[in-house]
């Protein structure tokens, strides 16, 4: 898929490819409210909108990735409302019956990049879960009765604690979908470090991705 990209907006990668096709095996209802957090390109969105008759709206913090969203998903003729907000606070009060959810999870270090950073795209605090335990916090309100959340992140991030915290919420929760790739230019720059910090074994170029997928109850 040829996606309009600027500079700073995170770039699909392996774990866009498995969250798209985890998506592609969940059923969609005709008419089913979708939402995209951190929707970057907007590359899930279109995977969403092309699924048929559902209500997509996309989610970005930045505004670079705000405007690639709206033009990769105008120029192919789909209807995604993109919308330019921090996690679930431009649609605070709604609920919807599909959230995927693509954050930044890479370890890194504990000051948060810089708004302008570019590597706000990735970086996600010390342990790499800034951003995943906020989604895992606030995504049970958002989820209509017999709702499913699909999130994609780095084991090295901590699966366990995805699971944990979002069956704490009254979720059901499993790991759907398993990928091993190499490092990317990220984590192959971290790798030193992810090393002393026990994270991967001396020498490891490669990370697990995960897609978890949470359900909540229907009644």
């Amino acid at each position: 898929m040829l996606l309009l990209r600027p500079p700073g907006v995170y770039r699909p990668q392996g774990d866009t490819d498995l969250l798209s096709a985890a998506l592609r095996r969940t059923p969609v209802a005709a008419g089913a409210r979708v939402l995209d957090i951190g929707t970057g390109t907007g590359a899930v969105s279109v995977a969403a909108a092309r699924r048929g008759d559902c209500r997509v709206t996309a989610v970005d913090v930045s505004a670079r990735a705000v405007l690639a969203a709206r033009l990769n998903t105008m120029v192919r003729g789909l209807r995604v409302r993109v919308m330019r907000g921090d996690l679930f606070a431009p649609v605070r009060g709604q609920a919807f019956d599909l959230i995927l959810a693509n954050p930044p999870y890479v370890p890194g270090h504990a000051p948060m990049p810089s708004l302008h950073s570019r590597a706000r795209a990735w970086n996600a605090g010390l342990d790499g879960r800034r951003v995943l335990d906020r989604i895992c916090a606030q995504a049970p309100a958002h989820l209509a009765p017999g709702g499913t959340l699909l999130i994609v992140h780095s084991a090295l991030s901590g699966e366990a604690a995805t699971l944990e915290a979002l069956r704490a919420a009254g979720l059901t929760a499993w790991v759907t979908a398993r990928s091993t790739e190499p490092f990317g230019p990220v984590l192959r720059a971290r790798a030193g470090v992810l090393e002393r910090r026990g994270l991967i074994r001396p020498g490891q170029r490669y990370e697990e991705l995960v897609v978890i997928r949470a359900d909540r109850a229907s009644n």
